[in-house]
């Protein structure tokens, strides 16, 4: 318990950007509604972009324009993140690092037979669809990347 208070305290000493303060606010917020999920009172949505990815990853269906790929890579986009960089190297954040295991430690600690709750419920069958889903919108995207690239678009990187 004394880590993470350290480690919190450590976290709100860091100079940090806007960006990373919503990364952190957004992890503090998924680590405290964990419990709700694991018991099933609170529901993860798979977003619609990431089932119609799951349906046909690699179909070319209303792509005909460079402007199109573009418009569907920016829609995965802004589910699943900015895309790899290369050269991107993302400074870690130790502190922060820190505080999110041990924030999951004590909520984790919550519900005795964590697993078997989440198996009981649903919440685990739902996350694993959740992360078949994720995996599906990243091959999208690399479908998306490549279609772009093979034709030229403006833009377009390997």
């Amino acid at each position: 318990m004394m880590i993470l208070v350290f480690a919190m305290a450590a976290l709100a000493q860091t100079p940090e950007q806007p960006a990373r303060k919503d990364e952190t606010v957004d992890r503090g917020r998924e680590i405290v509604t964990q419990p709700a999920k694991d018991i099933g009172a609170a529901k993860t949505e798979i977003p619609a972009i990431l089932e119609r990815a799951q349906e046909n990853p690699y179909g070319l269906a209303g792509l005909k324009s460079c402007a199109q790929i573009k418009a569907a890579t920016t829609e995965l986009d802004s589910v699943l993140g900015p895309d790899f960089a290369v050269g991107n190297n993302k400074k870690e954040n130790r502190a922060g690092r820190l505080a999110e295991a041990g924030g999951k430690t004590i909520v984790n600690t919550i519900i005795p037979f964590r697993g078997l709750v989440r198996e009981i419920s649903g919440a685990a069958p739902a996350e694993r669809r959740l992360a078949a889903a994720i995996d599906a919108g990243f091959a999208r995207r690399g479908f998306l990347r490549g279609t772009a690239l093979a034709r030229r678009c403006p833009g377009s990187k390997n």
